[in-house]
């Protein structure tokens, strides 16, 4: 039964293998789930984390990335993806849904769903994605404030809180490397630099703090995609990929509902198509029998 219905593992242990893993010396590659199977194959495949993006959770809603979401529905899918897999989960807590005393909650609502860490950023709220024009952040003063309540709010000591600041964008990255100094001053455990934009500019970074530091590739954005392993060569702790996968299904989505739309059948899709034999692998139907047909003790027909 273990590791069937729920992940095997605790997400107290989940949340050590995290903090692990950040100093490790190997990066920790983190792709976006968009939803527990997704972050079922994300483990299977061999990654060291999982990923909750906000303008994921933002999108599956129809919605686009500018705060919108609530913590309740960002903490329900984080609880869902974290449930189903032995990896710890890093989730996007936008800029803590308030002040202060909301970022403080958020932390006990975001631990109470087995989630490993949390980033939270120092936007001004409502925020923007990361990686479009027109964002503004908050006085560092501030998001030291949103970072102090956090870690006061923490229960697990291992739960990671992790700060990110857009400053690069908009002050200019030596400012961005000042702000990241005052964060990890005030508890942060993990940095993370939205929107630097290639690799001399992550070098820089890392060489100016010495704090655990998260790059984000992804896709479409300002940042140059810089591979894993150049960016452990750099010294960075972990990776996001934040909305791959989501990009990924959607691509392969609207080409097959077009496909019906204009030929009446999917049939020149189903090449492109997990095969109903790969999904019940993935579930791990057969395991599910057993157990099933292990505890099923008294007659199929008894009334």
């Amino acid at each position: 039964m273990s590791g069937l219905i729920a992940a095997a593992t605790s997400a107290q242990q989940k949340r050590i293998d995290f903090r692990t893993g950040l100093t490790s010396g190997t990066i920790q590659r983190l792709p976006g789930a968009f939803s527990p199977l997704v972050a079922k194959l994300v483990q299977e495949i061999g990654f060291e984390g999982v990923y909750v993006s906000g303008a994921v959770v933002s999108a599956d809603l129809g919605l686009p990335d500018i705060g919108l979401t609530t913590l309740t529905e960002v903490a329900d899918r984080g609880q869902q993806i974290a449930r189903v897999t032995d990896l710890p989960v890093l989730i996007d807590a936008d800029t803590g849904f308030g002040e202060p005393m909301s970022a403080a909650r958020t932390i006990t609502v975001l631990e109470d769903a087995g989630i490993a860490g949390c980033h939270l950023e120092d936007q001004v709220n409502p925020k923007r994605c990361g990686h479009l024009d027109g964002k503004s952040v908050v006085p560092p003063d501030l998001m030291v404030q949103r970072i102090r309540a956090a870690v006061s709010a923490r229960r697990d000591p291992n739960f990671v809180i992790c700060a990110r600041t857009d400053a690069a964008g908009i002050e200019g990255i030596d400012s961005a490397i000042e702000r990241a100094k005052a964060y990890a001053d005030a508890g942060a455990d993990l940095i993370f630099t939205e929107a630097l934009t290639d690799e001399s500019e992550f070098a820089k970074f890392r060489g100016a703090v010495d704090t655990p530091l998260l790059a984000n590739m992804t896709e479409f954005g300002k940042s140059e995609l810089i591979g894993a392993d150049v960016l452990q060569e750099l010294g960075y702790n972990a990776v996001i990929y934040p909305v791959t996968t989501l990009r990924l299904a959607m691509f392969a989505v609207e080409n097959g509902l077009r496909e019906i739309a204009s030929t009446g059948t999917q049939a020149a899709s189903i090449d492109r198509m997990q095969h109903r034999s790969r999904l019940y692998e993935l579930l791990d139907y057969e395991r599910y029998n057993e157990f099933d047909q292990g505890i099923f003790t008294y007659p199929r027909d008894a009334r």
